[in-house]
């Protein structure tokens, strides 16, 4: 399902709820990546943890409620990584000016809503994430937004975000504890296009970054890929819920959060992208 102005174009996928496009209608430039196996009918997931996702995964994938790969008995048992909610069927409808997904997570014993409006070049968003369990219990919520051709490119498109402290794990990934307001821009001096998002840095405080420049070479990577994933949500690191429990802080700041039994979490935050000379000073420069 899609919903436009006279400016954007957002769409939704009904399986996993992805944010699939936030598509500036003036250039027809989509920045979110849509993998190069999207359009091939008989890719290779394998079979294991990641394969369920990856076959349907698109642009911005909601995180809930691992951020992370889920551990061995996990996985055994059928859970996969980042969480259920990004295979899970989401029933979508139209409201004024926007839509609104929802979908049931039996395993996690969750339920969320998103509902999307549009603005002028602003994308507003509002998330509700229901505990429906007599427990309380921590969780991971990450907002995976990831950036693909032909808006990314490697060594061109450029990004900001402000930050206090940050973590490297590893060339491909690095935590950043974000300033408040937190917000980060992308721009391409190719496309003369920017998109940027921004979010109350109480309710996520870190964001990650995950840069992949052709370095998987199994299926269905195959070598081909280019992307940059702009991660924003209560975990600083992609990692098994007993490690992020484990990790506990880090830099002093929490690296999950907790819902209550029976009761809810809402969050909200907002997109934009507009036309750009030069790489945005802030996300307020967009919007």
């Amino acid at each position: 399902m899609f919903i436009e102005n006279d400016f954007i174009r957002v769409t939704i996928s009904e399986i996993g709820g992805h944010i699939v496009e936030i598509q500036d209608l003036a250039t027809g430039v989509n920045p979110l990546w849509t993998p190069p196996w999207a359009s091939e009918p008989h890719a290779d997931f394998g079979n294991n943890a990641e394969s369920k996702l990856l076959a349907g995964i698109r642009g911005h994938n909601l995180c809930l409620d691992l951020f992370g790969p889920p551990s061995e008995a996990e996985a055994k048992a059928g859970m996969i990584v980042h969480g259920e909610a990004g295979v899970a069927a989401h029933t979508l409808r139209e409201i004024p000016g926007g839509l609104v997904s929802q979908c049931l997570l039996p395993h996690s014993q969750l339920a969320f809503e998103r509902t999307i409006t549009l603005d002028g070049r602003n994308v507003r968003i509002a998330e509700t994430v229901e505990n429906l369990s007599i427990f309380d219990r921590p969780i991971a919520w990450t907002q995976h937004v990831t950036f693909g051709p032909p808006f990314m490119e490697h060594g061109v498109t450029q990004f900001r975000w402000p930050y206090t402290d940050s973590e490297e794990l590893n060339e491909a990934y690095a935590a950043y504890l974000m300033k408040d307001p937190a917000w980060f821009v992308a721009w391409s001096p190719v496309h003369r296009l920017a998109i940027g998002y921004r979010w109350n840095r109480a309710d996520f405080p870190w964001l990650g970054i995950w840069k992949e420049n052709r370095g998987r070479t199994h299926a269905p990577w195959n070598g081909r890929t280019v992307t940059q994933g702009m991660e924003f949500g209560v975990s600083p690191i992609p990692e098994t819920r007993r490690a992020m429990i484990d990790r506990g802080t880090l830099f002093g700041t929490p690296c999950y959060r907790w819902i209550e039994a029976k009761q809810e979490l809402s969050v909200e935050y907002s997109a934009a992208i507009w036309s750009a000379n030069s790489l945005p000073e802030s996300f307020s420069s967009l919007s």
